[in-house]
């Protein structure tokens, strides 16, 4: 079961990387005000809420204790970026605030992540 948990931490860990690395990448298109979502943020939010899923399930599983008030807010953190993302993921220029937003929900889930024990 560790193994099958590991595999999942590790595509939860890809996800977010693509996430973030989709943002991060558009940082100089977000200041000139031509940014916009690409598909790898998009696949990434919705990697990452099928392995958080999967591994909340395996962690039960197996007798560990989740926090499920900690797992509540960060999928509705990832739910709020995964409709954003969405929604506007056809547009060719996403507004400054919506898109910094994006990135600052994300970072904000990834501090929730590591920060709260």
């Amino acid at each position: 079961m560790d193994v099958l948990i590991n595999v999942f931490v590790a595509l939860h860990i890809i996800g977010i990387a693509s996430l973030l690395g989709g943002f991060l990448t558009q940082m100089k298109a977000m200041s000139e005000g031509t940014a916009r979502f690409n598909p790898a943020m998009l696949h990434g939010a919705l990697t990452m809420l099928i392995t958080g899923v999967a591994l909340v399930g395996l962690n039960q599983a197996d007798d560990q204790t989740v926090n499920n008030v900690k797992i509540g807010i960060k999928m509705a953190v990832l739910v709020v970026i995964l409709a954003l993302v969405y929604v506007k993921r056809d547009d060719e220029r996403v507004e400054k605030p919506l898109f910094g937003a994006v990135g600052g929900l994300t970072t904000v889930n990834i501090l929730i992540a590591t920060i709260w024990t």
